[in-house]
């Protein structure tokens, strides 16, 4: 049961602390070890994005008012560094807890993507990160009619909420083509795509070599038409990835993006992930099987 906001932060650190422990050797350092412990740094990272603080000071802000759960706050510099050095940390951490999940052995996934921007348009000509040299390029948002400028971020997510696996991508890249290369690791799915999915030549490749079937609703002006039921039913499953774009989004602050490099924005993308994976985790350990409620876990009290 989580009561308050040290009883969530308690659970993140338990279980971020007990992977810890077996990757640890995987990021030694040179030099004592620091008063502000890995684990505790990975959980304030983590806890923090939970709570949408992802400007990091707003987020040691609010973590000096909460010294009796971490002591050693470190400096935002200092807090920064280490978090980039520690970017792979996450990312195994939220690998390492997906592999705990019964949620992913679910064979039926959906697929989709969310767009990254890291510059605002009129700022482009200016901009002076690294960002073009990452692949950052000018796309198209169809569904909100508008053009970007970074990435996007394609996701495949299972029925029960659950992101299985993800790749961030040039903005100009098509759903077709990164969704392709991101099934093509993997078997034995069942996978429901919107219209830019569609591509029966790449469809029969994932299902000869993958065993992986790609589904989509066809165009009008296909011939093959599904009934209005299955139509339906489709439209239904394809809420769960509509529910975990929004919450990345509406919680998670996704799309706003606050890094000055490309390596902080894959800290802080690495660290997201982390954050919804650990919530999901906890809810089943707490016997709540309902993926929509990581708001209010992450917010039971102030």
């Amino acid at each position: 049961m989580i009561n308050d906001f040290e009883d969530f932060c308690t659970w993140i650190y338990m279980i971020v602390d007990d992977v810890w422990q077996q990757i640890e050797p995987l990021f030694k350092r040179p030099g004592p070890k620091p008063k502000c412990s890995d684990s505790e740094l990975i959980t304030m990272a983590i806890v923090g994005e939970c709570r949408g603080w992802d400007v990091e000071t707003e987020m040691l802000s609010y973590w000096q008012e909460h010294r009796n759960l971490f002591p050693n706050i470190p400096s935002q510099s200092r807090f920064n560094r280490r978090r980039r050095n520690l970017m792979l940390a996450f990312n195994l951490i939220r690998r390492t807890v997906l592999q705990m999940l019964d949620l992913a052995q679910d064979p039926q996934c959906a697929i989709d993507s969310l767009p990254i921007p890291v510059v605002q348009f009129y700022l482009v000509p200016g901009a002076t990160g690294d960002w073009k040299a990452y692949g950052a390029t000018f796309g198209k948002v169809p569904s909100r009619n508008e053009t970007i400028f970074g990435y996007k971020l394609h996701l495949l997510v299972t029925l029960g909420g659950l992101i299985l696996d993800f790749e961030l991508a040039s903005a100009n890249a098509t759903d077709l083509e990164v969704g392709f290369e991101m099934l093509s690791a993997h078997t034995d799915l069942d996978v429901l795509g919107d219209k830019a999915y569609i591509s029966a030549d790449k469809a029969a490749q994932l299902w000869r070599q993958n065993r992986l079937r790609l589904r989509t609703i066809p165009r009008r002006n296909q011939k093959k038409q599904l009934s209005a039921h299955l139509k339906k039913t489709y439209n239904k499953l394809r809420q769960v990835i509509e529910t975990v774009n929004g919450q990345l989004s509406e919680q998670f602050n996704i799309e706003k993006n606050h890094a000055h490099t490309f390596w902080g924005l894959c800290t802080r993308l690495y660290t997201k992930l982390a954050a919804h994976t650990l919530c999901i985790y906890i809810n089943r350990l707490l016997g709540n099987p309902d993926f929509l409620q990581i708001k209010a876990l992450a917010f039971p009290t102030n």
